[in-house]
């Protein structure tokens, strides 16, 4: 899985909202878990997030958590709070794991960083609901009635932070997990399409630069063999005179 490539601007762009774009359409397949509210969906979109945050960084990982946020929100179904969620989260997710590939690129680190994301968005996921989700997400459902929805499910439950640690920490590292098991099996043969086609761009650069130079150097070469011809034929004229 090790990766040292370096794309250009031009293909850092274009790979970002490839994935970007794959990010959306997972998102839109979002379905439902059993022994869960049924505001909490599980979807797969972080893979194609997680992928550009071993490929290109964990820059290019925020931008597709951002965009394919943004895209859903047009169809939102939970006031885009739920858009918001999946947003902190998956870059609570994705920018560990690629910080820590960043310095040990090979599949050991790609594993360690799946992981540690996971576990990092799982713990911080108890933060980001109680303190800035859940908040919104009152002014759209009261609490006694986000309560009990998981009551329904568990009834010994008695407050958000018991339903956040019973079933949305599980639930946000679980996800975290299969998301990093599919991505550590696709990874490399994406990885490769990608070197790919970079390299096939750079041979057609160097190749029309190499091209650019000899049509440079053919034009200040050939008007000085013809300055050469030029004085050889003064030259004659006067030794003739």
């Amino acid at each position: 899985m090790t990766n040292k490539f370096h794309y250009s601007r031009s293909r850092y762009i274009a790979f970002t909202a490839i994935f970007a774009a794959l990010s959306t359409a997972l998102m839109f397949l979002s379905f439902g878990v059993p022994f869960m509210p049924s505001f909490l969906k599980l979807d797969f979109s972080e893979v194609p997030a997680l992928i550009a945050s071993f490929s290109l960084g964990p820059v290019s990982g925020v931008i597709v958590c951002l965009i394919k946020n943004l895209i859903n929100m047009t169809a939102s179904t939970t006031g885009c709070v739920g858009e918001l969620s999946n947003f902190l989260l998956g870059c609570l997710f994705v920018v560990p794991a690629g910080i820590i590939y960043k310095y040990k690129r090979n599949r050991i680190g790609a594993l360690i960083g799946s992981l540690v994301g996971a576990v990092v968005m799982g713990l911080c996921s108890l933060v980001t609901n109680y303190f800035i989700v859940y908040p919104v997400y009152y002014n759209f459902l009261p609490y006694e009635a986000i309560l009990s929805m998981y009551q329904a499910l568990f009834p010994k439950v008695n407050d958000l932070w018991d339903c956040l640690l019973i079933f949305n920490l599980p639930f946000t590292v679980l996800k975290g997990l299969l998301c990093a098991v599919i991505t550590f099996f696709i990874y490399k043969p994406i990885s490769m399409i990608m070197k790919t086609i970079e390299s096939r761009f750079i041979a057609e650069s160097r190749k029309k630069e190499y091209a650019l130079n000899k049509k440079r150097v053919a034009a200040v070469i050939i008007p000085s063999d013809n300055s050469d011809e030029n004085s050889s034929d003064a030259d004659n004229k006067k030794d003739n005179a």
